[in-house]
């Protein structure tokens, strides 16, 4: 009963959010979908799209919704890594006119975290978010700082091919759980937002959860069943991604130049968990594992030239990956 329960309550906070979300936002269902399964698993997202597709509009959206202490980073060519993380300063004592090295928390220093435009900026400075990501926490002049969770980075990025931008290292790709695409809305629900947001009326969401919620589900999501065949499943699916192994497949021989390494497998797992219960059941199946592959995976898998020259890129290749990799008759 209690398990029911819980699945319920989880279920319940789902459809909080989705209906506040609602009010802003038109379409993109897939989109708000894996952005929660990412809240509920404590991940991090890349949200790729053109100019106008509302990514900033979603996540301070979903930040209201959540009531959590949100921060927003716009990326420039001419930001510096303290700009992000917060700086020492040199504070002097009225008093007795003794100076001291005070620390200023920058933005980083939030549950909510909106990451404007990452590729705007070097690398040098994407990488000062590395640390909080997979850690939460930040160095500063050698002085360690925890920060509180939930911590949930939602970075934005315009596509690598636009000018002034700067891709991403391969290492820091790999601490984003989802990579995001959104596409254009559909006529209808075009037609929906321009009527929408070119009236009178400006809804505007309300708290529906808080911090304390957010753990409270993440540590009801990490309990979710998961089958030894299926977990398999998944690892044969990641690892079939990887150019170079025996008996390995030859398309990926031919247009990967390195495919996804053990984080895609954990992260595949963590967001199944998330979207079973979103779909109240408490175990995992193969078509959670399908649902999450492309947007856990898009950025895990790297094209090489050949690949380029053909017009392939990693979601055709993980398409195929479906279709190749043998699924477990009993995990449906």
């Amino acid at each position: 009963m209690e398990l029911k329960e819980r699945i319920a309550r989880f279920q319940k906070a789902q459809e909080d959010i989705v209906g506040q979300v609602r009010k802003i936002i038109v379409g993109q269902e897939e989109v708000i979908d894996q952005v929660l399964i990412a809240l509920f698993v404590g991940g991090h997202c890349l949200i790729t799209g053109l100019p106008g597709t509302a990514k900033t509009l979603l996540v301070r959206t979903l930040s209201q919704a959540l009531g959590l202490v949100f921060r927003r980073i716009q990326f420039t060519p001419d930001l510096m890594p303290s700009d992000i993380t917060g700086t020492d300063i040199i504070e002097e004592d009225p008093g007795t006119g003794r100076r001291t090295w005070t620390f200023v928390p920058g933005p980083i220093f939030a549950n909510v975290l909106l990451a404007d435009e990452i590729n705007r900026t070097p690398p040098k400075t994407q990488s000062a978010l590395l640390e909080a990501m997979q850690e939460l926490s930040c160095t500063v002049r050698g002085n360690h700082y925890k920060i509180p969770p939930p911590f949930f980075v939602l970075a934005t990025q315009n596509p690598i091919e636009l000018e002034g931008t700067y891709p991403l290292p391969e290492a820091q790709l790999d601490r984003f759980m989802f990579n995001i695409v959104i596409n254009y809305l559909t006529e209808d629900d075009e037609v929906t937002v321009v009527t929408q947001t070119t009236g009178m009326e400006a809804p505007t969401p309300v708290r529906v959860l808080g911090g304390p919620d957010i753990l409270r589900f993440q540590e009801i999501a990490r309990q979710v069943a998961v089958a030894e065949e299926i977990a398999r499943y998944t690892v044969r699916l990641v690892s079939a991604s990887r150019p170079g192994r025996e008996g390995g497949l030859d398309y990926i021989d031919k247009w990967v130049k390195w495919g996804s390494g053990l984080r895609g497998s954990q992260a595949i797992i963590r967001g199944a968990k998330a979207r079973a219960l979103m779909h109240g059941r408490y175990h995992v199946s193969v078509k959670d594992v399908q649902a999450l592959a492309k947007p856990i995976l898009r950025h895990r898998v790297m094209t090489n030239f050949y690949a380029e020259s053909e017009r392939i890129n990693s979601d055709a290749i993980i398409d195929r990956l479906l279709e190749s990799v043998p699924v477990p008759k009993s995990g449906m």
